[in-house]
């Protein structure tokens, strides 16, 4: 075993949960040594043709990242260990939201063709009109519609991909959801909660409804409390300067303020630790991929290993 393969207990979390063969009554390489070496590519960013022997051919790990990244293989694994932890107890319902900005390589770049149509399963890609807060949802792995479609973006920071996540209070990411670099936190919002769904191990429906959820100022907009009061999340989130002066000077019209207990927002920091552990993973930190789909299972495979390891 290398320096950050999978450990056996680590192993056995996994393997009963992986598919038994390969396509049209065909078989897989060995998934360990595939996995390993999709987890060695992570860990380092290098290229894929830089793989070492020791996982195979390159082409074998990527094709096979590839396609669990398509359909939904990764997702349905980190769903797996989420619902696991969930059934003993191991999961923190005080849920923080936030978002963080990856640098996209000059590689990134360049995707011309349309991919095949794929159901995307897990995660949420943000596509659609241009614009700083766009909401639209492609329905499968984005492609042939530029920059935009393939979740890039010119920001402050450059050429970049914004990671949006929900992480619970053990700082491990519950959802994740990308968008080009540019587009706003807040009318993301909606999207990262919708995506927080653990299944129960036994029969009923996925849990949904954090316990209490955490974010900044980004996030304290009148939409997002009304979402919140209607879906019964009790919530901390600051209200700014702006929106409390505009709020008294409408008097009584301007409505009661809005509770906010400073002591339990410092908690919001937990979003802010699961961002750093994804991005010590070199292949989350920068973007390589040129498929937003295919970058949205490298962090999902990250999130997925921050779990088997927390």
């Amino acid at each position: 075993m290398g320096r950050g393969d999978l450990t056996n207990a680590e192993w056995d979390r996994l393997e009963s949960f992986l598919p038994p063969g390969g396509a049209r009554g065909g078989r897989w390489s060995d998934h360990r040594r595939v996995i390993n070496g999709v987890l060695y590519r992570v860990r380092t960013g290098v290229q894929w043709r830089d793989l070492p022997e020791r996982f195979g051919p390159w082409e074998t790990v990527y094709k096979r990242h590839r396609c669990w990244s398509a359909d939904g293989t990764w997702a349905m694994l980190l769903s797996r260990i989420q619902s696991a932890e969930d059934a003993v107890g191991g999961i923190d319902w005080d849920v923080s939201v936030g978002s963080t900005v990856v640098r996209a390589h000059q590689h990134a770049a360049g995707a011309r063709k349309a991919p095949a149509s794929r159901s995307l399963k897990g995660g949420s890609l943000g596509g659609g009109e241009p614009g700083r807060s766009g909401v639209e949802e492609t329905g499968s792995p984005a492609g042939g519609s530029g920059q935009i479609g393939e979740c890039l973006g010119r920001s402050r920071g450059g050429f970049t991909t914004k990671i949006h996540l929900a992480a619970d209070g053990r700082c491990r990411p519950l959802a994740l959801v990308l968008t080009p670099g540019h587009y706003g936190d807040g009318p993301q919002f909606e999207r990262v909660l919708e995506q927080v769904s653990v299944p129960r191990t036994g029969v009923g429906r996925p849990r949904t409804r954090p316990d209490h959820v955490f974010a900044d100022k980004a996030y304290t907009s009148r939409k997002t409390r009304r979402y919140l009061r209607r879906r019964g999340i009790r919530h901390t989130i600051p209200e700014r300067l702006d929106q409390q002066r505009h709020r008294k000077n409408r008097g009584s019209r301007g409505g009661r303020p809005t509770g906010f207990d400073s002591e339990r927002y410092k908690k919001r920091n937990t979003v802010e630790r699961a961002i750093n552990r994804l991005k010590g993973f070199r292949a989350v930190a920068t973007r390589y991929e040129k498929r937003a789909y295919i970058y949205l299972g490298t962090v999902t495979l990250a999130a997925l290993v921050i779990w088997l390891r927390t």
